[in-house]
């Protein structure tokens, strides 16, 4: 009856997004939790010292964003973007989880809790939140290049791992690392949304939401849901939904929004 419900609601999604959406809501709608879900960016692990996706002079790590994140570099130059990315990966072994990462896996306690997050290390599996989605792929993860979201090829690796030319896939491509890059599809948009579309109470953490489609997700938020903004330059977002503004950075914000549920 329950899954039924959700599929009269919610036909615009997909039977496997309304099927998350049950999976990742079941604890709140047994015992009455409230739902909140977080939307976070660059700015919550910023904190920890991992550098922003794209800085002021429209470099990444000292590289034009379009060598290093998109499929057309990749195609055009596919040794540097795995170094890139092998780089990446084995910054995980020098930073941990903020107060930020923290707060919100301890919201938990009290909440229903889904993470949907922009930012593709693992901060927030390791501060301890249990139900993520990852909308640009994970990079403790490695796929095929041929079909990067196929299940059977995607594989989980170590923080220390190294992919090199020549290393295959299980479909006999190019093992890549598991990240969606401009010019790509984002596969997990639609569960995302659906998330989104249930929730009590939207946090938005870190991002300015300028990246599409990941910006459109705002205003998927069900009209009566509240809304939050954890950001030390809150004029960038530009909506017509009502806000409540926390004009801190991602560690102090979370503990002014912990004060305050």
């Amino acid at each position: 009856m329950l899954l039924f419900h959700l599929g009269a609601k919610n036909r615009k999604y997909s039977f496997k997004s309304q099927f998350y959406m049950l999976f990742v809501w079941e604890k709140s709608i047994f015992v009455n939790m409230k739902r909140i879900t977080f939307l976070t960016g660059a700015g919550i692990s910023a904190e920890s010292g991992i550098r922003t996706f794209r800085d002021s002079d429209g470099l990444w790590e000292q590289y034009p964003v379009e060598e290093v994140a998109s499929i057309d570099g990749y195609r055009k130059n596919p040794a540097l973007v795995l170094d890139f990315y092998n780089a990446r990966r084995r910054q995980l072994l020098t930073v941990e989880p903020n107060q930020a990462h923290r707060l919100v896996a301890a919201l938990e306690q009290k909440y229903e809790v889904v993470v949907v997050t922009q930012n593709v290390d693992d901060l927030h599996e390791r501060a301890g939140s249990s139900n993520i989605i990852h909308l640009h792929g994970e990079l403790l993860k490695v796929c095929s290049s041929r079909n990067p979201n196929d299940d059977r090829y995607i594989e989980r690796v170590s923080a220390d791992h190294q992919i090199h030319l020549g290393d295959k896939a299980g479909d006999g491509s190019q093992l890549r690392p598991h990240i969606v890059w401009f010019g790509e599809a984002v596969p997990q948009i639609e569960p995302a949304a659906a998330v989104i579309a249930q929730t009590d109470i939207l946090v938005i953490v870190g991002t300015s939401l300028n990246v599409y489609p990941a910006a459109g997700l705002l205003y998927y938020a069900p009209r009566n849901a509240e809304i939050y903004l954890i950001d030390p330059h809150p004029d960038q977002i530009r909506t017509s939904r009502p806000i409540q503004i926390i004009g801190k950075g991602a560690e102090a914000g979370m503990q002014e929004l912990c004060d305050l549920l």
